[in-house]
């Protein structure tokens, strides 16, 4: 299991909600800002399998292609996205105790 973090130009924000909800991902959405990307972006967390990563990226990629193709323009930001893959396999759930599930 792979965490995916990408940090998604705001231009696209929505656009990629819709189209990786249509393509059946889980995501997290956190809105951020900070001296990294600047302002005006959102970070995604997606969990993904390994073997899915690929896809995921291509995904992404045609997110923000086919909305650029929609509405004629890009960004105007230097990126679409950027994202960083992280190791999931220690992940640790923190369980209620009084909880059975």
């Amino acid at each position: 299991m792979k965490l995916m973090i990408c940090i998604v130009n705001n231009y696209y924000t929505s656009h990629i909600e819709k189209q990786m909800n249509k393509k059946g991902y889980r995501m997290t959405e956190l809105s951020s800002s900070g001296g990294f990307i600047k302002k005006g972006s959102t970070t995604f967390l997606f969990g993904v399998e390994e073997e899915n990563l690929e896809d995921l990226k291509a995904h992404l990629q045609e997110a923000c292609t086919s909305l650029e193709s929609k509405k004629g323009r890009q960004s105007e930001a230097p990126r679409r996205f950027t994202y960083f893959v992280l190791s999931a396999e220690n992940a640790a759930f923190f369980k209620n105790p009084e909880k059975n599930s």
